[in-house]
């Protein structure tokens, strides 16, 4: 199976971490941007 290009299954599950890590970070900044400690 190719998907984009990419035939490995692993590097595909590589980006999906990546991007999910990603947006996981973004929330977490978003939501505790202005908060004291």
């Amino acid at each position: 199976m190719m998907v984009f290009g990419i035939e490995d299954p692993w590097i595909w599950g590589v980006y999906v971490l990546l991007i999910g890590m990603t947006l996981v970070c973004v929330a977490y900044g978003a939501l505790n941007w202005n908060n004291e400690d």
